[in-house]
């Protein structure tokens, strides 16, 4: 950190801080990761450790670009571009949602770093709002790739994993360890919702109430999923609401720009094998319309 100068803590999670910094002999901002000491801390040194990974293997206008990665006094340090603010904060200005231009226009730039994940057989898995960076000119960037993984051929189940909960999947919630790329469309559907409308869709206050929320919001569990909630000694008890819901998604989301409400609908399948892909969201009218997409 010698090279640094310290200008404030931006961020701060249960890894460690993140600080806003600057070059003493370029003059240039940097966000500068800073892990907790915590060497024997297995969990802390496998999410740093993958994070590098994936940021140096993987480049694209809509991910975080890693600069450096140094140690010092036994903490690990990395150092990123830095970006001025995140979603989260965005929506913290705009309290009933962003206006339709920028919506559409972060949420296009978000969708094409998830797709370039997917081409690349990588699933985030904890894409949310304070996870995406805006920059002043409106250049989105995914960050945090701590829980990010790889799609082996093998496809051997994943262990437990913990995320945040609101933007989970209904498979992810109930303990199926064979999940794929279909999580990450689901928090892009409950991401999109909390942009248009400023409000965390599925707020969930633990995994029984996450998993009552959806059923409530967006509809039943598939048979697959109701046989491992009832295998779950915590669940089993608790019985699942029944709810009518109707088939159209601009019924199903009154309030939202029709275009938009067919995308979210398309993100929000309770089944993983229904949901839409990053490609077809792309593809989706409500980018196409007017050439945006092309702009």
């Amino acid at each position: 950190m010698e090279m640094y100068d310290n200008l404030g803590i931006v961020g701060e999670g249960s890894y460690g801080t993140v600080m806003k910094c600057k070059h003493k002999e370029t003059g240039s901002i940097v966000a500068i990761k800073k892990f907790i000491d915590k060497d024997e801390d297995r969990n802390l040194k496998k999410i740093a450790m993958r994070e590098i990974k994936f940021l140096k293997q993987f480049r694209h206008d809509n991910l975080v670009n890693l600069l450096e990665v140094f140690r010092q006094k036994r903490r690990l340090f990395l150092v990123f571009e830095f970006i001025d603010h995140t979603i989260l904060e965005e929506l913290e200005r705009y309290p009933r949602g962003l206006e339709g231009k920028r919506l559409r226009k972060h949420l296009f730039q978000i969708i094409r770093a998830t797709e370039y994940l997917h081409s690349n057989n990588i699933i985030h898995r904890d894409i949310k709002p304070e996870n995406i960076l805006v920059s002043e000119s409106g250049i989105v960037k995914l960050c945090d790739f701590g829980f990010a993984r790889t799609l082996e051929v093998t496809r051997e189940p994943f262990t437990e994993y913990v995320a945040t909960r609101w933007y989970r999947a209904p498979e992810l919630l109930v303990g199926d360890k064979k999940y794929s790329k279909p999580v990450d469309i689901w928090a892009l559907g409950c991401l999109a919702m909390e942009m248009t409308t400023g409000i965390a869709f599925l707020t969930g206050n633990s995994d029984l109430d996450q998993l009552h929320k959806i059923v409530i919001k967006v509809g039943p569990l598939t048979l697959h999923q109701q046989e491992l909630y009832f295998q779950n000694p915590e669940f089993a008890v608790a019985r699942l609401p029944e709810v009518y819901h109707p088939s159209s998604a601009r019924k199903k989301y009154p309030k939202l720009n029709p275009l938009l409400a067919e995308l979210v609908h398309s993100c929000l399948q309770i089944d993983p094998i229904d949901r839409t892909s990053c490609t077809q969201m792309l593809n989706h009218h409500f980018f196409t319309k007017d050439q945006f997409a092309e702009k």
